[in-house]
């Protein structure tokens, strides 16, 4: 019995070294975090609770929001569809991770770190403490708490009833959650309540405030969009039942994916639409012997949608003037930039996208001209990227912060990728 004395005594020194090693790790875990890494998480849930709970009875919302229906290379690579980025990935993302990241080397005060989260995650309204902590989650890539939920969209219910600093929506904490539905079918699960909120532009304008000039309306006004609320198309109508229990009721319902601009034939088929929402330039100007000057005027159509997406948070705009004499050689060009740089956003008033719909934006410009030399033609070319091309040494402090050259390596491509131009449209006028 002697072996078994030996045996039994390693066991125990095992299993007490084993709990002291657990107790320290979660010792460490409180002192880092003032909570148990769990605890804080399922506070939040207590409230938010998670959508793969939602998923026992609303599997085919759940896999449209999450994305499971639509594994496109862009989704698999940035956590996009159709050049927008799905609600169900809004802490995953890399794209997201990558711009907070470069986002956080210009030091955000707590109240900034807070109001860039309070869309991107609902919860941070009610629990404006645990910022910090969904902060360090998505930076490692390791999410265990969710963004944007069932939970953070079905508990508000109500928005400001005037323009405010987004976001404008407000949360009801509690076992009811909301809906379009006059008559919510009833389960033991938890109690629904129908709310007007669901069929109007201003619940998504409380986060999506760019999209539109007024977001206190309920609807789009004007003559090709009366009557059209934002979810008419980005969440394309089907006809079902939003549960998977048998002999549920069969109505009109939304898809849950959330698309973005590439709708199924919507611009194809209406060019009213398309020729409205498209933006497009115009040129004034004047020649002298020294100087050519005058104006760029950026337009939109009478749509109520800013298009191609405001968003003057991230969206970068360029607005490049050439001028060029009869064979085409350029004699001058400048270029006008729209949109912050990291180390601004979100520090103080959100500024106007570059042009609403239905406005015009003047851009004036005076382009002097070499000696002796004759213009001939003036152009402007409208560009834009979807985030800042950040600072060479905040590329650098950021990259820094990363494990490893293949992380490095995919950020660095990333944010090539994101901070590119692309071509909007242009015009040449001849002087």
């Amino acid at each position: 019995m002697k072996w078994f004395s030996i045996l039994a005594g390693g066991v125990l020194v095992i299993l007490v070294v084993g709990v002291n090693a657990l107790y320290h790790d979660r010792a460490v875990a409180q002192k880092t975090d003032g909570q148990a890494s769990s605890e804080w998480i399922d506070e939040i849930e207590k409230v938010f609770i998670r959508s793969e709970d939602c998923k026992q009875c609303h599997d085919r919302h759940y896999e449209e929001w999450k994305g499971m229906r639509e594994q496109t290379p862009d989704l698999k690579t940035f956590g996009r569809v159709d050049a927008a980025l799905l609600h169900g990935t809004s802490f995953e993302s890399p794209v997201f991770r990558t711009v907070l990241g470069l986002w956080l080397q210009t030091n955000p005060t707590a109240d900034e770190r807070t109001r860039c989260l309070s869309c991107h995650a609902p919860a941070v309204t009610v629990f404006p403490q645990h910022v910090d902590k969904m902060i360090r989650q998505i930076l490692s890539g390791k999410v265990q708490v969710e963004g944007i939920g069932c939970a953070s969209c079905h508990l508000i219910n109500a928005v400001a009833d005037t323009a405010a600093p987004p976001p404008t929506f407000k949360v009801q904490p509690g076992k009811v959650l909301y809906g379009p539905y006059a008559d919510p079918e009833e389960n033991l699960v938890h109690p629904a309540k129908q709310s007007d909120l669901y069929r109007g532009a201003n619940y998504c304008a409380a986060c999506h405030f760019d999209k539109v000039k007024d977001v206190t309306r309920r609807d789009l006004p004007g003559e090709i969009l009366q009557g059209t609320v934002c979810q008419d198309c980005h969440m394309e109508p089907s006809t079902g039942s939003s549960t998977s229990k048998r002999g549920a009721l069969t109505r009109p319902i939304g898809r849950h994916w959330f698309r973005g601009v590439v709708i199924p034939g919507i611009l194809l088929k209406n060019r009213n639409l398309q020729a409205e929402w498209m933006p497009r330039v115009d040129i004034e100007a004047k020649k002298s012997s020294k100087a050519v000057e005058g104006e760029v005027l950026v337009r939109s159509g009478s749509l109520p949608h800013s298009f191609p997406d405001g968003d003057p948070v991230l969206k970068q705009f360029f607005l490049t003037i050439t001028v060029k004499d009869a064979q085409g050689q350029v004699l001058a060009t400048d270029v006008k930039r729209f949109g912050l740089p990291f180390n601004k956003i979100l520090r103080g008033p959100i500024p106007e996208p570059l042009v609403r719909g239905g406005t015009t934006r003047h851009v004036p410009f005076t382009l002097a001209l070499p000696a002796g030399a004759s213009s001939a033609t003036v152009e402007a070319l409208l560009t834009y990227a979807l985030i800042p091309q950040p600072e060479p040494k905040l590329a650098e402090q950021y990259l820094a912060t990363l494990k490893s050259e293949q992380e490095r390596s995919s950020a660095t491509r990333l944010i090539q990728e994101y901070a590119q131009p692309r071509v909007l449209t242009f015009r040449t006028k001849s002087l």
